[in-house]
């Protein structure tokens, strides 16, 4: 199976924005990512898409989700500062079907942070917004990670 993990399209600058941070939505910039993310997730065929409740985070994926006529759920697993063993926890969840992860780069820092720990080779170590992190499951357990940029 595989588990896309992606970071959240670009959203207005936190120093700019004057309310609560998990209310910040994508910018303009950051829509069209998440309209061109659509484009390179449909051909994978997810099942399911799971979302951190962020609004950024659920912006990103919503486009997915209504051309798969999907809902997009909603997990604290993926917020910004989730702990490992939550964010663990939801793939082996999830590990048995292809599922799209929206988050945060902090999360995907530290998932990648263990995997490598692991003994899982990483192709890359950016974590740039609208990237894509694809991780290959076998028996329950990642295999494989490899970074996809995010679209222009």
């Amino acid at each position: 199976m595989t588990i896309y993990l992606v970071r959240h399209a670009k959203a207005g600058s936190r120093s700019a924005w004057d309310g609560p941070d998990d209310q910040r939505p994508l910018s303009k910039p950051g829509r069209r990512q998440a309209d061109a993310l659509v484009d390179l997730l449909v051909p994978a065929g997810p099942s399911r898409i799971v979302s951190s409740p962020y609004v950024r985070c659920r912006q990103t994926v919503d486009p997915l989700g209504a051309r798969l006529r999907l809902p997009v759920e909603l997990s604290d697993a993926l917020a910004e500062g989730a702990a490992l063993v939550e964010t663990s926890a939801l793939i082996d969840k999830v590990g048995d079907e292809t599922t799209v992860l929206a988050t945060h780069g902090d999360v995907i820092g530290w998932l990648l942070d263990e995997l490598a720990r692991s003994g899982v080779m990483l192709d890359d170590d950016r974590l740039e917004k609208g990237s894509i992190w694809i991780l290959e499951l076998e028996a329950g357990a990642v295999t494989s990670a490899r970074y996809q940029a995010p679209p222009e």
